[in-house]
């Protein structure tokens, strides 16, 4: 696909921004980009077009953009007039949200908005290096491999920082139960 975008295809960017707008948009809303959502993913789109030329044959896409949709999203909220609340967070991760839920039962969604307020508050505690791999790891539902590649970090520190991370969580969290289903993924 890359290949058919730097032959100057333009229909093949097209179908690269129609697959990973969504990731895009659910990174950028997870990292703090707020209502600038939008604004962010598509200056990164934009940024990712220009890059073309530096990016590496056979590299997975997905990781790439969503490393520099985190470096706008930074970017955007250092600028940013006032600091976003968690509750502006939390309203920018719902939208992200696919718009049926799992479940039609209130108290689930009600328990499900709970358990994300929670986890979300509970992220904030953490270093931003902490925030980050717990948010491209499960948030993003990347592998190892892609969460390194999209963070320019070795394997290695992904595994320990993570590691780190969901300790800090779990003395944050310790009632916080994981979703059936939630195994881990590589």
């Amino acid at each position: 696909m890359i290949a058919r975008v730097r032959a100057g295809e333009p229909e093949a960017y097209a179908d690269l921004v129609r697959a990973h707008t969504g990731i895009a948009l659910r990174a950028a809303a997870a990292l703090g980009a707020g209502a600038d959502a939008e604004d962010v993913v598509q200056q990164a789109f934009v940024k990712a077009y220009c890059a073309l030329g530096r990016f590496r044959d056979g590299a997975s896409f997905k990781p790439w953009l969503l490393a520099i949709v985190a470096h706008e999203t930074r970017n955007t909220v250092r600028t940013a007039v006032r600091q976003r609340t968690l509750a502006g967070r939390e309203a920018a991760l719902v939208r992200a949200e696919p718009l049926i839920p799992e479940s039609a039962d209130p108290a689930v969604a009600t328990l499900e908005t709970e358990r994300r307020a929670a986890l979300l508050s509970a992220l904030e505690k953490l270093s931003e290096e902490h925030r980050l791999v717990v948010t491209y790891r499960y948030l993003l539902e990347m592998n190892e491999s892609e969460t390194a590649q999209a963070l320019g970090w070795p394997r290695g520190t992904v595994k320990s920082r993570l590691n780190r991370a969901l300790r800090k969580l779990s003395r944050l969290l310790p009632d916080f139960q994981p979703r059936e289903g939630g195994e881990e993924r590589e």
